[in-house]
């Protein structure tokens, strides 16, 4: 009994693999993989750890989500809704990268309590409003953090650390702002934005990052103009995993970080959830919520032993993942396989070291995706209207209780 409620979906999946699956989930993988560079770049500059961080991130939380977890399409990442969570530990003299491994293991062993225990259809019984403003609230601080990098203001030593203090000093230094940085950070949101309306296939963040990228190295090589890449702020990457690295579990060091531990599970819980109740409702499928929580705790659980920062569901990737063909949790693992080939081998020949993946942060929960083929109307997917409980999500587009308001707007032609 207990192996039929905990297995991962994987295994199930596996037992029926075929070399068409295959093809899909490499493509898709493969396509995921390059998506998923300059987001979990972007994460991890702007959760105040290093580039290498927010990838390795991607790479073992990946590959452990998918390999553990309870959803067919999920994959697992650095994400934003921890960002204001994690530059607050690190940025605190007394707990810094130390404290935030404690943290993110406690928060690990959580998930899996929460998994073991039973409670991922918890989910269900949060009120809808919690979960926009929620995802809301995340959206504007991300878009907070970005704005001295976004403009290339020059502001001297570290940025406040609440929400109003920020834009105060943004207000005083916007006078110093770079046009030319400011060009590029808007241009490369513009062909973020407009690159799905051309094609549906090519993730725009891709299309942004190549096209900045050589653009702005021809700028910093042949004209006076200088616009700062990530190899100016963080000097060379180190393309290597870290050694496994212990943290001091003294009860001492742990009890501290038990409240912190514990809204980082939560999130992390409510994130990952949501993006695989997300997923079912666009291909079809139910994932085992428990199952989930578990596969989300192992990844965390093991994540900061290398270096890693929190990881959880993260809700766009999941949608290229889909839209791309994805079917199975092979798709995560080939897209974690992706990540590391481009770590350890690109990285290290420098074909990587001016990409200004910080300038392509995208809001997830704000993207608009394609629908999949397995829909019966062309419809247009949009995930921030998409946070719904499993039981208001069916393939048929009907809908149960009374949430049929709600998912008028889930659906709506594109356009």
């Amino acid at each position: 009994m207990m192996s039929k409620h905990f297995t991962p979906r994987l295994f199930s999946e596996l037992r029926h693999y075929s070399k068409e699956k295959f093809a899909a989930d490499a493509m898709a993988g493969l396509i995921v993989g390059i998506v998923a560079l300059p987001l979990a770049i972007a994460f991890g500059i702007a959760s105040g750890v290093s580039p290498s961080q927010g990838i390795l991130t991607a790479i073992i939380g990946g590959f452990l989500v998918s390999a553990l977890g309870g959803s067919r399409v999920q994959i697992g990442g650095p994400t934003g809704a921890f960002i204001v969570i994690i530059f607050g530990i690190v940025s605190n003299p007394a707990l810094g990268l130390s404290g935030l491994m404690v943290a993110t293991m406690l928060a690990g062993l959580f998930l899996i309590l929460l998994g073991v225990c039973r409670l991922g259809t918890i989910i269900k019984f949060i009120p809808y409003p919690i979960v926009v403003g929620f995802t809301s609230g995340i959206a504007v601080t991300i878009f907070t953090t970005q704005i001295k990098d976004l403009f290339g203001l020059q502001i001297e030593g570290a940025l406040p650390g609440d929400f109003l203090s920020k834009w105060a000093v943004y207000a005083q230094h916007f006078l110093t702002l770079d046009w030319v940085t400011t060009a590029v950070g808007l241009l490369s949101v513009l062909v973020i934005v407009l690159t799905p309306k051309v094609s549906k296939k090519i993730p725009g963040s891709l299309v942004a990052i190549i096209l900045m990228t050589v653009g702005v190295y021809f700028l910093n090589k042949y004209t006076s103009y200088h616009v700062n890449t990530i190899y100016d702020q963080f000097g060379e990457i180190k393309a290597e995993i870290p050694a496994l690295t212990m943290p001091d579990l003294s009860w001492e060091n742990v009890k501290g970080l038990f409240p912190t531990a514990m809204v980082i599970a939560v999130l992390g819980a409510i994130e990952s959830l949501l993006s695989a109740t997300v997923a079912d409702g666009v291909c079809g499928d139910h994932h085992n919520s428990n199952q989930e929580l578990i596969g989300q705790g192992v990844a965390n659980l093991c994540t900061p032993l290398f270096g890693g920062i929190p990881c959880t569901g993260a809700i766009a990737r999941t949608m290229t993942n889909i839209n791309n063909g994805g079917r199975t949790p092979v798709a995560g693992l080939i897209h974690a396989a992706v990540l590391l080939v481009i770590f350890l081998v690109l990285y290290p020949h420098g074909l990587l070291g001016g990409c200004v993946g910080h300038r392509c942060l995208q809001y997830e929960w704000l993207a608009h995706f394609p629908a999949t083929d397995e829909e019966p109307q062309e419809r247009h997917y949009r995930p921030f209207h998409h946070f719904l409980p499993d039981c208001h999500l069916r393939f048929d587009h009907c809908h149960r209780g009374r949430s049929a308001h709600r998912l008028s707007a889930l659906y709506a032609p594109y356009g």
